[in-house]
């Protein structure tokens, strides 16, 4: 699944260790997410999005 995971951190200037404890994943887990290895839990998706205020489409594009 694509996403724009690495572009809305970059725009909040935080690292993956700091979204990963906003959320409860570990780093691995973002990391895996924005390198397209993994695609996330909806629950996961939905926490991100509220994280960074916007919607899952606005974060994930399936392929």
């Amino acid at each position: 699944m694509k996403n724009e995971l690495k572009v809305y951190r970059a725009t909040q200037d935080i690292t993956q260790e700091e979204l990963a404890k906003e959320v409860g994943v570990t780093r691995q887990t973002i990391n895996a997410i924005e390198t397209e290895r993994y695609d996330p839990s909806l629950e996961l998706a939905f926490e991100l999005a509220a994280y960074f205020d916007c919607t899952v489409e606005d974060l994930f594009t399936p392929e």
